[in-house]
């Protein structure tokens, strides 16, 4: 939820005008209190009235009109966000910000701001290529701006490639994420120097050229303890499946891997330097026996693909451990504690997180994740829904209470 956070929501002139006002009503519905300012430009697309009433508040649209209150607008507004977020954003603005250029309300406000700034850039995609607006862009990411990049698809103009507003639920969540990772304690530096490996997102097994066994995994777990560890001080690499999560920046390595067999060979390698290894990537426990490396065809009869077992990476480590803390993952349906714990004996784990798949909020996906703690002791911990950055920052309590015991 965002409740009490104030948002400024900018709205320039394309044709993604109209997706605004679903980012301004969902951000509102979260319990945010919104600001839009519109250009001149963003009105001939659509009326300040449906920002007024999505928001609850003026619209600010004119540098030179009668103002609302007493205050300086540009200044008050820029000084009660809490973020700043400009969707859709033109070619035009993104140039006159990156070049100090403040010539109407938006741009004036942009440059008094205090808060952080959020671009949704959304035009041509010929124009988004265009090296002179990259050139802006990553001068404004120097300066500190983050960018939700625009998708790739058919364009209003009729054009394909990248420049297409991101989906609304995407942007929503980049701002939901922002203000959760504002929510943790960015000045715990208990894993400092440390070396940390995660895994995450899923992995494939390819089948021919054009098919392959995967899972529903999103990878959104393994990230955000990847950026939590970094937070809190560790060098972490990330060695992960493919996912539709931009990496954190922070890493100090990032490694992405395709199949069961990728992953095992770079765990290997990064293994000898690592204190500790958690495990939450969901690994397939079968490939096919045989890849053909021309495309099946289809024919009249049922197909059967052979599957042969893959290395269970768990287990492997778990041989070679040598004083390292390693944490499993148990993804289930059923028999949640019974099946976990089993695995820890075997996989010689320090302890296990285990997540009923049935449960909503919880699994692939989510931004939450409901979880049980099971120590190689048998003690069990039980949470609450939580975000998945939280969740990240209980696994590292753990881990770093484990490692101040081994002192």
């Amino acid at each position: 939820m965002l409740n009490n956070k104030t948002i400024v929501v900018g709205v320039t002139g394309g044709i993604a005008a109209y997706k605004a006002c679903d980012v301004v009503s969902k951000l509102k519905k979260l319990g945010a209190n919104i600001h839009v300012i519109m250009t001149k430009s963003a009105k001939e697309f659509v009326s300040p009235m449906t920002f007024q009433t999505l928001s609850n508040n003026f619209v600010i649209d004119d540098m030179f009109e009668e103002p609302k209150t007493w205050e300086v607008e540009h200044i008050e507004l820029a000084k009660a966000a809490d973020l700043f977020l400009v969707v859709p954003a033109t070619a035009n603005f993104i140039g006159k910000i990156a070049n100090g250029i403040a010539d109407d309300m938006l741009t004036t406000t942009v440059m008094a701001r205090t808060s952080q700034l959020v671009i949704a850039p959304a035009m041509n995609t010929n124009m988004y290529n265009n090296p002179i607006v990259q050139d802006n862009i990553a001068k404004l990411e120097a300066y500190g701006c983050e960018f939700i990049n625009p998708a790739s698809g058919l364009l209003a103009c009729g054009d394909v490639g990248a420049g297409k507003l991101e989906d609304t639920e995407k942007i929503v969540e980049y701002v939901e994420n922002y203000f959760d990772n504002m929510a943790v304690d960015d000045n715990k530096k208990d894993l400092e120097g440390l070396n940390i490996l995660v895994t995450a997102g899923p992995t494939i097994e390819s089948i021919d050229p054009v098919r392959y066994l995967t899972n529903r995994s999103s990878g959104k777990m393994g990230y955000s303890i990847a950026q939590r560890a970094s937070k809190r001080g560790a060098n972490v690499i990330l060695v992960s499946g493919k996912t539709n999560i931009e990496k954190p920046k922070e890493l100090y390595k990032y490694i992405e891997i395709e199949s069961a067999d990728d992953l095992y060979r770079e765990i290997l390698a990064e293994f000898s330097e690592c204190d500790v290894v958690i495990q939450s990537a969901a690994v397939a426990d079968y490939k096919p026996k045989s890849y053909s490396d021309r495309k099946i065809k289809k024919s009249d009869g049922d197909l059967v693909i052979e599957l042969s077992r893959n290395k269970d990476i768990a287990q492997e480590l778990g041989k070679i451990k040598d004083g390292k803390v390693l944490v499993g993952f148990a993804a289930e349906t059923n028999d949640i504690l019974e099946n976990a714990s089993r695995k820890i004996k075997k996989k010689n784990l320090d302890f296990i997180v285990a997540n009923d798949l049935t449960k909503q909020g919880a699994g692939f996906s989510s931004d939450t994740n409901i979880v049980k703690i099971i120590g190689a002791d048998g003690d069990v911990c039980e949470y609450p829904k939580l975000l998945k950055t939280e969740v990240a920052d209980v696994i590292l309590d753990r881990v770093s209470k484990i490692l101040s015991q081994k002192k």
